[in-house]
């Protein structure tokens, strides 16, 4: 079932259970399928790595929102940033344990045979690769830091 008839599911049950904060974020993903959908071959549907990448815009721009807004002692608005972006999450694969993401890029130093800050951008870009969807690129990058440090 493709991300849009599954957001059309959960909206009809939220409406019906009158969760107006999981029905805003709700409509916030589909607004930004649709959007994505029209913006570049006109009707044709989204690949399921541009819905994951989609989603997991959407929960950094409410995680960033609601950092913000605590840096501005605005936990009122903070609150329902942070909620939005849990219900998001639960369209996202399952992200990996740190302990998980670790592992993985221990295996792709190995294989690449990287030393140091100078090879960063290759075992970035295989980590990434490898971990698409399931980890967030900043946990990536700064366990890929501590590794390539000396």
């Amino acid at each position: 079932m493709s991300l849009l008839n599954t957001l059309t599911d959960e909206l009809k049950a939220a409406m019906r259970a009158k969760d107006t904060l999981k029905l805003e974020a709700l409509r916030a993903i589909k607004s930004a399928v649709l959007l994505a959908k029209t913006a570049t071959a006109g009707d044709a549907d989204l690949s399921e790595e541009e819905e994951i990448k989609l989603l997991q815009k959407l929960v950094k721009q409410r995680k960033d929102s609601a950092a913000i807004f605590k840096e501005q002692n605005r936990n009122d608005l903070a609150a329902p940033e942070e909620a939005q972006a849990e219900v998001i999450a639960q369209f996202l694969p399952e992200q990996l344990t740190p302990e998980a993401i670790e592992k993985i890029i221990d295996e792709i130093i190995a294989k690449t045979g990287a030393e140091g800050m100078k090879d960063m951008g290759k075992v970035m870009g295989m980590a990434s690769k490898a971990m698409a969807g399931k980890a967030d690129g900043k946990t990536i990058s700064t366990i890929v830091k501590q590794k390539l440090t000396p």
